[in-house]
């Protein structure tokens, strides 16, 4: 390793990082038996993403959602387009329809150490997250209703409720180890004990998955 590489993950150990290495680490290779260092499962990269397509005035919806992902994520939004035409929501193709992050690295472990110990808490009567986000490759997606309960976001400030969905992409080969990663960094799962269940068509919008 050289010394620039040495400066670069010195730089991205904060807290939430530290702990994966020092806690989680030895936790998941107890409980899995993991015998080589490579097989342990890690966060890749979080995607947060949110559609405007349905406002009126999408124009200034998208505005005001990339003001909103740009202050919850310290990055800038990149636009997404609609991939094919659906004439009965007069959708035409690679119509500009919502934004996105991506996020890696130190704002990735900031972002995930803010989600967790700082924006699901103060969701109104939380009692966990379902488990029914995972897609069968041991990735996991959240959804949020709306922006407000991130501390960085000032509720006077708040023009309209821009609701997203947060897709968090590991390495682990199976949802159950992904959720044993997740879990063990702090995701307050509302079953803790048992295995993932398989994902399932939402019921209830961005909202349903944090209720």
């Amino acid at each position: 390793m050289t010394e620039c590489e040495r400066e670069v993950l010195k730089k991205m150990e904060n807290e939430f990082y530290r702990e994966y290495k020092e806690r989680v680490i030895p936790a998941l290779r107890e409980r899995h038996g993991y015998a080589n260092l490579h097989e342990l499962p890690k966060l890749e990269k979080v995607v947060i993403n949110t559609s405007v397509g349905s406002h009126a005035d999408v124009k200034q919806a998208l505005e005001d959602a990339k003001t909103e992902l740009a202050l919850i994520t310290g990055q800038r939004p990149v636009e997404t387009r609609a991939k094919k035409s659906i004439s009965n929501f007069k959708l035409r193709k690679s119509q500009i329809i919502g934004a996105k992050v991506t996020l890696r690295g130190e704002r990735m472990y900031e972002f995930m150490e803010r989600l967790i110990k700082a924006a699901l808490p103060r969701i109104r009567d939380f009692r966990g997250i379902s488990p029914r986000g995972f897609d069968g490759h041991g990735n996991y997606t959240l959804g949020v209703s709306d922006q407000s309960i991130f501390p960085e976001v000032e509720l006077d400030k708040i023009k309209r409720n821009i609701g997203f969905d947060v897709t968090i992409v590991t390495t682990a080969p199976t949802d159950e180890e992904a959720k044993s990663l997740l879990s063990e960094m702090g995701m307050p799962f509302t079953d803790r004990a048992r295995k993932p269940a398989p994902a399932g068509p939402s019921t209830g919008g961005p909202a349903a998955q944090a209720a």
